[in-house]
């Protein structure tokens, strides 16, 4: 197995795309701790992983409260013996469908602000544990790219720029620590878009036209590619992003 005896934390664990990767995680022998803010939505994730044998926790935490983060990360070393990979998955309040002329800052600075305060606790606290050991993986979530015509995603792009720029930072700056930092670069999952969002079909129509296959990432992809990126077949790989975006963003 590619995880096996690796203790992996994933903050929205609870979310589709949290909830496919922790799955994952766990088939491929991790431990996995399942941190967000809806106990209700993390235990369902974790029962699922616990009826097919693999072993899950599950915690209460807000991913945009430090001293929560440093805390939780603090009992999950101290339980556990260490961590090994720390991936952060929450959602970032986005506002989409609104073209930028006709938005509310706050609207269009919400997920910048919130991707930028949650990446960082939960790298720092990951990064600490990590520094200590001399080991670990920290992944990231993203799709920066090109944006498509007449698609408004309001301040979505930009947060995920500043996710990759902290990427490249942090990367260097735990390169001698032997910790990795990559992100899975997506160009939309449509999986993880409830049933019942309006125009929901258009949205998924327009995610798989912008691919060169003809298809999208399903939430199974994420989950496969997240555990190889974590895992020591990856050990090469740092500063770096796996683009499972079928083809809609070109490296």
């Amino acid at each position: 197995m590619l995880l096996e005896d690796k203790n992996a934390v994933i903050y929205g664990g609870g979310g589709s795309i949290g909830g496919a990767v922790a799955q994952a995680f766990a088939r491929e022998g991790a431990r996995v701790f399942l941190a967000g803010r809806t106990r209700a939505k993390l235990e369902e994730v974790a029962d699922e992983i616990r009826s097919a044998g693999g072993i899950a926790e599950t915690a209460q935490v807000d991913a945009l409260d430090g001293r929560a983060v440093e805390e939780h990360a603090d009992a999950v070393a101290a339980s556990a013996g260490g961590i090994d990979i720390s991936f952060n998955l929450i959602s970032h309040g986005d506002v989409h469908g609104t073209p930028m002329a006709d938005m509310d800052l706050e609207d269009y600075a919400r997920p910048v602000v919130t991707a930028v305060r949650t990446t960082f606790l939960t790298w720092r606290a990951a990064a600490r544990h990590m520094t200590r050991q001399g080991s670990g993986v920290i992944l990231a979530f993203g799709g920066s790219g090109p944006p498509p015509r007449d698609y408004y995603i309001g301040g979505t792009q930009v947060a995920f720029e500043a996710i990759e720029s902290m990427r490249r930072q942090l990367a260097s700056e735990l390169g001698s620590h032997g910790i990795r930092v990559v992100t899975l670069r997506t160009g939309g999952v449509p999986e993880s878009i409830p049933e019942g969002v309006n125009g929901r079909e258009a949205i998924v129509e327009g995610i798989e036209k912008e691919t060169m296959l003809g298809r999208a990432a399903t939430l199974e992809d994420a989950g496969n590619a997240a555990a190889f990126a974590a895992s020591d077949r990856a050990r090469t790989m740092t500063a770096a992003t796996v683009n499972i975006s079928c083809g809609a963003l070109v490296d």
